[in-house]
């Protein structure tokens, strides 16, 4: 799969300097470079972009009003933000960046951003539904009910080598960090295999709540919400290192309405 890549920066040597790394990977092609968010998004509406890399800090617009205003298009490009500031992940993800990369660009980071969006990519041409099931018997489909219906409240999870079922009532938060998905109890942070989205299908939707892009909190382990910036909020939890968990803009409307306040 080759993705069509435009990159985004004022500064011509961070064009250039990026346009050399992303060289040695072959599904990546740059079909086109912009100084800034207005020539970005006229390409943007002339070309189908599979990848956008983007600067935060631009003249006029800057790369997070830019990455908005690209919710709003029918044709939406992945967007990878590249930048020299860091204070500014958690709007990035409002705006659902695949990732954020500080400059100068590790080329580890940076295989790791094209490949979540190369799998997002493929998990989307595959999401179309088919064009019919397939008829079954009485009997298969009374038995494909009846096993729909076992559910039980403990996700496993890895610790020390094991797996360990975790309660549901035991999970605090689940959160993304370097494209592997985590449960935090009080006081252990466990690998788990599964997506964010499959917890929160699998979890109690009237407990569990997704604050963020990469976090789903048990809004029962939440003890204080603390204002953040433009409209976010940080959940304090009650696990051991009272941990904070973001919630992003968009979300925090939603949050307000189920809380009352």
């Amino acid at each position: 799969m080759k993705l069509k890549a435009l990159i985004v920066d004022d500064e011509y040597p961070a064009r250039q300097e990026l346009r050399f790394a992303l060289s040695s990977f072959e599904n990546i092609e740059i079909v086109g470079e912009a100084t800034n968010a207005q020539e970005a998004l006229a390409l943007i509406n002339a070309l189908d972009y599979q990848v956008l890399f983007l600067d935060v800090s631009m003249p006029g617009m800057s790369g997070l009003e830019l990455g908005a205003a690209i919710q709003e298009l029918p044709r939406q490009p992945h967007v990878i933000f590249i930048t020299a500031f860091d204070e500014y992940a958690v709007q990035a993800f409002d705006v659902n960046a695949v990732d954020y990369l500080l400059k100068p660009v590790e080329p580890g980071r940076l295989k790791k951003a094209i490949d979540k969006v190369i799998k997002i990519t493929q998990e989307s041409s595959f999401s179309d539904p088919p064009a019919g099931p397939e008829p079954q018997e009485p009997e298969t489909r009374s038995a494909a009910s009846q096993q729909g219906q076992i559910k039980i409240d403990r996700i496993p999870a890895e610790k020390q080598g094991k797996t360990v079922l975790v309660a549901e009532s035991d999970v605090y938060y689940a959160f993304t960090e370097q494209d592997y998905i985590y449960i935090k109890t009080f006081s252990d942070k466990l690998f788990t295999r599964f997506t964010l989205k499959e917890l929160e299908a699998r979890l109690n939707h009237s407990i569990f709540f997704r604050t963020h892009r990469c976090y789903l909190v048990n809004l029962h382990k939440v003890k204080e919400i603390v204002p953040f910036f433009n409209g976010t909020y940080n959940l304090v939890v009650e696990d051991k290192e009272n941990s904070e968990v973001p919630v992003s803009r968009a979300q925090a409307k939603k949050l307000r309405k189920i809380l009352g306040f």
